[in-house]
């Protein structure tokens, strides 16, 4: 469904297990990160009703996922790092093309942010299918769930604003930059690590 050119090595979650806390402070940051991009989406776009409602409520989700992530890092009594740069996300935000329309850029925004919750979709199943914490493995397949309808909201949007024989031509090429740039993670206990 998420058309990823190459999947997390299940492995992966044993460098998870390894330090709990840590993969626990980087989704939360990751969940605020999100919830920031919904808003400023709605900054830049104020204009387009539809988009502005949809990512209210991407926003506030997102919020919420981070509330509930801190919720954890509470209960379990460990502790809640201070925000750290992601890498990854950097490095995709490298490929968001910088000329063009504001609608082009709307347009690759939107499909910058589906690749972004497709990628942490990919990886809250591999955390929900293979982390021996039963609470964990919970929480993490429904997240899953959202992110799944987040990546979908994005890319719906992005075949809406732009024209889409042009846009699957662009998705085509995300899944292609990402799905080379994605060899070099899966070593560190971070979502996108």
């Amino acid at each position: 469904m998420l058309g990823l050119k190459l999947k997390t090595d299940p492995r992966w979650v044993n460098i998870v297990e390894s330090n709990i806390a840590e993969i626990l402070s980087d989704h939360a940051w990751c969940e605020q990160k999100a919830a920031t991009n919904a808003i400023t989406m709605i900054i830049n776009n104020s204009e387009k009703e539809e988009l502005v409602t949809e990512l209210l409520n991407i926003s506030r989700e997102e919020l919420e996922h981070f509330q509930m992530v801190h919720e954890l890092i509470k209960k379990r009594g460990v502790e809640f790092h201070r925000e750290r740069k992601d890498d990854y996300v950097g490095q995709l935000a490298k490929f968001l093309k910088k000329d063009g329309s504001r609608e082009q850029s709307l347009v690759d925004r939107l499909l910058f942010s589906a690749m972004i919750e497709a990628r942490s979709c990919e990886r809250f199943k591999v955390l929900s299918e293979n982390i021996k914490d039963e609470e964990l493995a919970k929480f993490y397949r429904d997240l899953m769930v959202s992110e799944a309808g987040h990546y979908t909201t994005f890319l719906n949007f992005a075949r809406k604003y732009g024209k889409v024989e042009e846009v699957n031509k662009r998705w085509k090429e995300w899944i292609e930059f990402e799905g080379e740039l994605i060899t070099n993670y899966g070593k560190s206990e971070t979502i996108h690590g």
